[in-house]
């Protein structure tokens, strides 16, 4: 295998800090405690990032990052304690290589960081793992950013099937438009796009909408 990760272009990072408020903003709305959502171990086995650095990134302070090859053999480690076969075992080098398309050597060279890995060691490993692509690779910040938005998306599903339960409760008209295009969603979402102007345009179209529904006379 060829092709180190000198050269490789890396997809730009998440705003983290965006991502974390968020969440917080919907888990506040939904009543869904802090602890739950942002709960450290389940984010580090997510992200692969270390618990106490998942604990220093959400508190805002720098966390350091370890170079390539370091963060691929943590990573490594953390999918071999935490990705266990059916019997609860981990997984031996040799599985790990013949899953992989590689020798035994080069299996366990690079799991005790005596290789430094290619992108193909990466992609095949994290294949084998059944984990996304980048798993072993992303910075920290944007490892942690990609499973909080996991978690923005059960919570904005929480609050799209509670809102369709008080709708069917309700028989209003308007409710029932809301929920049946996902107005509230849209909303949401708008109030994320970069500028005035993105935001006005959705803010004219949800006016409209909303203009063209009556309430029953009370």
């Amino acid at each position: 295998m060829t092709g180190g990760f000198e050269g490789q272009g890396t997809a730009p990072t998440t705003a983290l800090p965006a991502v974390v408020a968020r969440v917080t903003a919907l888990a506040d709305r939904l009543g869904v405690p802090h602890a739950e959502v942002f709960d450290v171990g389940r984010l580090s086995i997510a992200s692969g990032v270390p618990e106490s650095v998942v604990r220093a990134l959400l508190s805002g302070r720098p966390a350091g990052e370890p170079d390539v090859q370091a963060r691929f053999v943590q990573r490594l480690d953390l999918l071999r304690r935490t990705r266990l076969k059916p019997n609860g075992r981990k997984y031996t080098q040799q599985e790990i290589a013949d899953g992989a398309g590689m020798s035994r050597q080069q299996a366990g060279a690079l799991i005790n960081g005596d290789r430094r890995p290619t992108m193909e060691h990466c992609d095949a490993i994290q294949r084998f793992f059944r984990v996304h692509a980048g798993f072993l690779t992303a910075e920290d910040p944007e490892a942690l950013a990609g499973a909080l938005q996991h978690t923005e998306q059960e919570l904005l599903q929480k609050l799209a099937d509670r809102e369709r339960e008080a709708a069917a409760a309700a028989d209003d008209p308007l409710e029932r438009l809301l929920q049946d295009h996902g107005v509230r969603g849209i909303a949401w979402r708008a109030a994320q796009l970069p500028t005035d102007q993105h935001r006005d345009k959705v803010a004219e179209w949800l006016d409209m909408l909303l203009e063209s529904v009556q309430r029953p006379e009370s």
